[in-house]
């Protein structure tokens, strides 16, 4: 009665940014103070404090604890502890998972055992705030200038004279007497 019909053609598409990368992570043993800005995927095992503004997809692990005014990234996902507030399109709090703070997003998923110690605020679109992602950073920049500016020298080959080879001889051996 209440059952889905399916077809064989219906397909399953994943949702948009679905396959996202994690490309670095903060390891179990790590306590970092700072910021993480830019683009790209963030694991957090280990304790940050400080800001977050991520163009990307930030997954708190199971052993990760962060603290930050207001954690910013596209996707958020929360299997460890997170004390502030939450500023994402789409956010997931795992089982394991623990938010001390008021939270704004299109999409929210959480599963049985999560805990929630805020308000939840669903908006049509979520404004980020982030910066634009820079095609190259400052330093990379003035790097590739360096190199761009520098000549290029292409050693000459270095001339080899023949030796001539010592030919073999063949001088039958006598055992000593």
């Amino acid at each position: 009665m209440f059952k889905r019909n399916t077809t064989p053609t219906e397909t399953q598409q994943p949702a948009v940014g679905a396959v996202e990368r994690i490309t670095s992570v903060l390891g179990s043993g790590v306590i970092w103070h700072g910021s993480i800005n830019g683009s790209g995927g963030v694991r957090i095992e280990g304790a940050f404090e400080g800001e977050i503004a991520l163009r990307g997809m930030l997954v708190i692990g199971e052993t990760g604890r962060v603290t930050c005014q207001n954690v910013r990234a596209n996707a958020v996902i929360v299997a460890g502890a997170v004390r502030g507030n939450i500023t994402t399109q789409k956010l997931e709090i795992r089982g394991s998972g623990r938010v001390w703070g008021d939270v704004v997003t299109t999409a929210f998923v959480t599963e049985e055992g999560a805990f929630l110690r805020g308000q939840i605020r669903m908006e049509e679109t979520v404004e980020l705030d982030l910066e634009p992602a820079p095609e190259t950073t400052p330093s990379e920049a003035a790097q590739a200038q360096s190199i761009a500016s520098t000549p290029m020298v292409i050693p000459e080959p270095e001339k080899t004279q023949k030796m001539p080879r010592k030919k073999k001889t063949t001088e039958p051996t006598v055992p000593p007497s």
